[in-house]
């Protein structure tokens, strides 16, 4: 996708940016943009930016050779055309594009969702609520984008701030009243979302995560935290008040805000009746009114999803007994904790579960539905914070009764450092398993597995593309555990291990 808007209106900087400097002339209107020089076309105002392996500056002769007739940069330059001087270009840019596309989420009303966990499933029940409520609702998250008229996967959390304009136009143009965006960490840091009015705010979780790009936990929480920033007077925001940090946010904000919790206190709660492999039910109670909600995802962290995504929709003034309709009609989502049904007499489930968090997450929550041995292939990609590679295998060395490290990539290679990191973590490296090659590891596991174990594969989640040889491959958890459970159990017959009961909670 380029990085570059279309026009669709003329922009005057001194009057968007009122903060900022402007030399060589009065003021600057802006038709178009773009972020990079190389597609940087006649009369077009190029936004340099500091990223984090290249300086934006480094390419403004570049992009006049190309036509750009202004520049917006964070320092004067020695140019012959005019320059909009900012104290942080990643903004500005952020708020031209939005104003480009016609500040489309001034006429909507944009759900911002956020958190180490959980994000993307809340995302989407979000929608679910809202579209069985009779709302027309767009989405952008980690799976792809629903712009009101068509679905399309892509491969990132958050898209660039010119994407995610154009996208927010067209959800506004094909009539939807809300929009639902999945806002991560390196999003909110590099300010993509300046210039969104947001009219709700969801945080998930706040956990450790992702120190290997902020540099420490305040800096990781203190990006969470800037969404509030986004948030429109009128607003509201929803917050997880079982989760420590978050907690400590709740008392530091300012609009109206609504907790959820299934352990502690909070305006809208829950409590776990029974699971099993198949669903799990649970008491949602808001206020007065306590009913049932029966949903094919199973675990603690999607109680917690429901909740919030609960809690939007009641804010919403959405009913009760819809509220609920919405959450159970989302019976599944790729690569979060998705159940492969075969014929197995075995619960198989693929998890996105690449930190050590969502693997103990995962983990506990199929322990408690599993009456045999739960068996774990994992695995880290190999770009990741190293520090997390040894709690991987400390978290699957407590949590499976088999473990199995793996690589995130279909051909194994250049992996054995990586495992070797995760080997780091076990107290007994002996009882590890490694095999690289992924499908092997996947295809072993499951030969392994007998009536009444859980095979977790964890690591990857939904559909990828790894690159082999030069040429790019499909590398599908649920795709290569499908194949293997079709040719080798044709014949088999689920066997359920019946529901678990649990006791309510007392007090």
């Amino acid at each position: 996708m380029t990085l570059s808007t279309q026009p669709t209106s003329a922009v005057s900087l001194r009057r968007l940016l009122p903060d900022a400097k402007i030399l060589g002339a009065e003021d600057i209107v802006v038709r178009s943009c773009a972020a990079n020089s190389k597609l940087c076309l006649p009369d077009e105002l190029f936004v340099a930016m500091v990223g984090a392996h290249e300086d934006g500056h480094d390419y403004v002769e570049e992009a006049i050779a190309n036509g750009a007739s202004a520049i917006l940069s964070e320092r004067a330059l020695p140019t012959n055309v005019p320059v909009c001087i900012v104290e942080n270009s990643h903004s500005a840019y952020a708020k031209i594009c939005q104003a480009l596309a016609g500040d489309p989420s001034k006429r909507m009303r944009v759900i911002g969702v956020t958190g180490t966990n959980g994000k993307t499933t809340v995302c989407r029940l979000i929608q679910s609520i809202m579209e069985t409520a009779g709302a027309t609702v767009g989405m952008s998250s980690s799976l792809g984008y629903d712009n009101g008229y068509d679905r399309q996967p892509w491969d990132c959390d958050t898209p660039s701030a010119a994407i995610l304009a154009d996208l927010l136009s067209r959800m506004e143009y094909n009539g939807c009243t809300h929009a639902v965006i999945e806002a991560s960490s390196e999003a909110l840091s590099r300010d993509r979302l300046d210039g969104i009015e947001l009219d709700a705010v969801a945080i998930t979780n706040l956990r450790n995560d992702h120190l290997d790009v902020h540099g420490s936990v305040a800096n990781y929480h203190r990006a969470k935290k800037k969404i509030l920033g986004r948030l429109r007077e009128t607003g509201f925001a929803v917050v997880n008040a079982d989760d420590a940090a978050c907690s400590k946010l709740l008392s530091q904000i300012d609009t109206p805000a609504l907790s959820v919790a299934l352990h502690g206190a909070a305006e809208i709660t829950a409590s776990v009746v029974e699971r099993h492999k198949s669903e799990q039910t649970f008491l949602l109670s808001a206020g007065d009114e306590t009913v049932p909600v029966c949903t094919r995802m199973i675990g603690d962290h999607h109680v917690y999803n429901c909740l919030v995504a609960a809690a939007v929709g009641l804010v919403y003034g959405v009913d009760l007994k819809t509220v609920v309709r919405g959450l159970e009609r989302v019976e599944s989502i790729p690569g979060r904790m998705q159940r492969i049904e075969c014929g197995q007499p075995f619960g198989v489930f693929v998890d996105q579960a690449d930190t050590p968090d969502a693997l103990a997450m995962a983990l506990k929550s199929l322990r408690r539905v599993t009456h045999g041995r739960v068996i774990c292939v994992f695995g880290s990609d190999g770009h990741d914070d190293m520090s997390k590679r040894p709690l991987l295998g400390r978290v699957a060395e407590r949590g499976a009764d088999l473990s199995l490290i793996t690589s995130s990539a279909i051909s194994g290679r250049g992996s054995l450092e990586v495992i070797h990191d995760v080997l780091d973590g076990y107290e007994r490296p002996a009882k590890a398993h490694v095999m690289p090659d992924r499908t092997a590891a996947i295809e072993w596991a499951l030969s392994e597995a007998q009536t009444g174990d859980t095979v977790l594969i964890a690591g990857r989640g939904a559909p990828n593309l790894q690159s082999l040889r030069e040429e790019e491959l499909p590398l599908d958890d649920v795709a290569i555990a499908q194949t293997w459970l079709y040719r080798e159990q044709p014949e088999a017959e689920v066997e359920d291990d019946g529901p678990v009961l649990l006791k309510f909670p007392r007090g």
